[in-house]
């Protein structure tokens, strides 16, 4: 164990010095996180950020401006009085509020608020339809008030919230979430889990193969030492690749996008390290087999990036044609992912990822074998 160790820490120490492997590590996890995770995010993703809406007021707009701005308020906008004409025309999203607002309202003329730069897609529907309940409901109060008091004022504006409602509207929880994960809460997972694969079937595999073309391993092989202590070592630093890789994401997933891994984080921890050790294991078999850095590399692409994209990894898999879904549960992509999106997302107690904890830790166990037996020293 002593000298696979010490080959660990050696090959560890070359895999962290080397530029790519750095950026594959540090730096690009981030950068996909932010892109895919900003992308995906828009309706209903992860995260409570506030939606953007621009004001143009005409003049006096009277009381209900004030109640309007509340309901918008409670609808998650971040509101803002346009200082030009300009500035408003460039908004994603804007409201026009005409002149004389409160005063015809209260004279019964029929009154406008126009909505524009409504934005594309999901998240231009849901903002939409946001600002229309937010209209209709100062609508509401002020039908509710012309019938209880026949007077249009501020003061009884603030009675009608006092009043008792009718009404009213009881939540709990209804049992298990079914909402698909969308966002960060996708994303930083699904990332994870696909670099950690990348790495160690390029940086792993092909630092392999080029220890076998300058004869390192051959070396090795006359050193005072078994042939399963060189390859125990050999995975070991792979493995500590892959922690390092994933301690690294789950870290800056929680302080720089703000992923809450809930209260399963010890079974997440343990998921992630059995996907190391598979990773690790498959890293070692694939330098094991490649004849050049050339096949290595093209091995390791195409490999991880047609499992993550078949497990899950891209996109909710839960979103997929069903055939799509039934593929996934034989693949250790959607093991991870399913396991995960049960315990981040679904917040499921850590027995319910307890099966493809299994199933990852056998398959390392087998891969690992397979990769010792295939090991070659030239």
């Amino acid at each position: 164990m002593k000298h696979a160790l010490h080959i660990a820490r050696a090959d560890l120490r070359r895999n962290l010095r080397s530029r790519e492997t750095l950026v594959w590590v540090f730096v690009m996890p981030l950068v996909f996180f932010y892109f895919i995770g900003s992308v995906t995010g828009g309706f209903g993703g992860s995260g409570e950020a506030k939606t953007r809406l621009v004001l143009s007021v005409g003049e006096n707009p009277g009381f209900l401006l004030e109640r309007l701005e509340a309901r918008l308020a409670e609808r998650n906008f971040e509101l803002q009085r346009a200082a030009s004409a300009e500035e408003f025309a460039a908004a994603t999203l804007r409201l026009a509020v005409p002149a004389n607002f409160t005063q015809q309202v209260q004279d019964g003329v029929p009154t406008k608020l126009v909505l524009g730069g409504r934005g594309e897609g999901l998240s231009g529907d849901y903002s939409s339809l946001q600002v229309q309940r937010a209209a209709y409901t100062v609508l509401a109060d002020v039908i509710a008030v012309s019938e209880l008091s026949g007077t249009l004022a501020p003061q009884e504006l603030a009675k009608l919230d006092l009043h008792p409602r009718a009404l009213s509207v009881e939540l709990s929880n209804a049992g298990e979430r079914k909402t698909i994960p969308r966002g960060f809460e996708h994303t930083i997972p699904g990332t994870l889990t696909m670099f950690t694969l990348i790495v160690m079937l390029t940086s792993g595999a092909v630092g392999l193969v080029i220890e076998r073309r300058e004869g390192l391993l051959r070396r090795l092989a006359f050193a005072p030492m078994s042939r399963a202590e060189i390859v125990l070592g050999k995975w070991l630093a792979n493995l500590g690749l892959g922690l390092i890789q994933v301690g690294w994401g789950m870290t800056a997933g929680a302080l720089f996008f703000g992923v809450r891994w809930g209260p399963a984080l010890p079974m997440i921890v343990a998921l992630m390290f059995a996907w190391a050790a598979l990773c690790a294991s498959l890293g070692l078999l694939s330098g094991s087999l490649a004849r050049s850095e050339g096949q290595a590399i093209g091995l390791g692409v195409l490999a991880s990036n047609v499992l993550a994209a078949l497990g899950g990894c891209w996109w909710p898999i839960e979103v997929a044609p069903k055939p799509m879904q039934q593929l996934a549960n034989f693949l250790p992509t959607g093991w991870t992912m399913d396991a995960l999106h049960k315990l981040v997302s679904f917040g499921l107690p850590a027995s319910s990822a307890l099966p493809q904890f299994a199933l990852l830790a056998l398959f390392a166990l087998l891969v690992g074998a397979l990769a010792a037996r295939s090991f070659r020293f030239d």
